[in-house]
């Protein structure tokens, strides 16, 4: 399928995500207010709090894609690298922000409330634009095309709620699903032959259950004409059905 929409990679940083003690739910979140705004998510990485690693893939990755954006690490301590990491992927010195202070200093009561520890989060790469974080103040950060993001759920949210308006993005993919009851095995090899025949969709197969428990495998065809999508999809109906079983149209809204 020939597509010409922006695309984007996003990067989960951090080791309690490697480690399982804390479950990643951004990156779907994500995932779903992208495809939304018409931009192709086409790739998440989850890195360590290794410096190395996380210079080394921004590298890669903002190359790559039309956009970046990155959860977790811009916090108060010693483990959260992020900030740091990204002003040496772009060559730029890692300062204390002026505007990002004062947007911190109205979090205490004094001068002194204002830790090393707590600065460290008013401490970007030179030349960075602010991204607001109206619940806990301090701010995440655009620089280039990488928007550098809290991993709180509900303040990354917020933060990319804020940057939202500000991305370009292409036509929405539009998914239109056949549910039917045949294994893949019975059908793999004339699904292969549909897609093959129509290289202007994407057709993904995707089996499951029901929530008695009985077996269904979802067929979902994706593409930009809704007109093509329904001519698929009833082919995929069709194909169901030869091998035995029943299929249940769900056209888009």
């Amino acid at each position: 399928m020939t597509d010409e929409a922006p695309t984007a990679c996003i990067l989960v940083i951090g080791n309690e995500i490697l480690s399982g003690r804390t479950k990643d739910t951004n990156s779907g979140w994500l995932a779903e207010r992208l495809t939304a705004l018409g931009i192709r998510l086409r790739e998440t990485r989850v890195i360590p709090d290794d410096e190395a690693v996380i210079v080394s893939v921004l590298d890669e990755v903002r190359a790559k894609y039309t956009y970046v954006f990155t959860s977790g690490g811009i916090g108060p301590t010693h483990d959260d690298i992020t900030a740091e990491c990204v002003a040496k992927a772009f060559g730029v010195p890692w300062e204390i922000d002026e505007r990002a202070r004062a947007i911190l200093r109205t979090n205490y009561k004094s001068d002194a409330d204002m830790t090393p520890a707590r600065l460290r989060m008013a401490t970007l790469p030179r030349g960075s634009e602010l991204i607001p974080n109206p619940i806990s103040k301090a701010p995440g950060f655009k620089i280039g095309n990488v928007h550098v993001m809290a991993g709180v759920p509900r303040i990354l949210q917020a933060m990319f709620d804020a940057v939202a308006g500000s991305l370009k993005g292409g036509p929405v993919l539009i998914a239109h699903t056949v549910i039917g009851d045949v294994a893949e095995g019975k059908i793999g090899d004339d699904l292969g032959a549909l897609q093959k025949a129509n290289p202007d969709v994407e057709i993904g197969s995707y089996p499951g259950q029901r929530p008695d428990g009985t077996f269904r495998n979802a067929i979902v065809v994706r593409g930009l004409d809704r007109a093509r999508l329904a001519e698929v999809a009833a082919q995929a109906a069709d194909l169901i059905r030869k091998h035995g079983g029943t299929a249940v149209d769900e056209p888009p809204l």
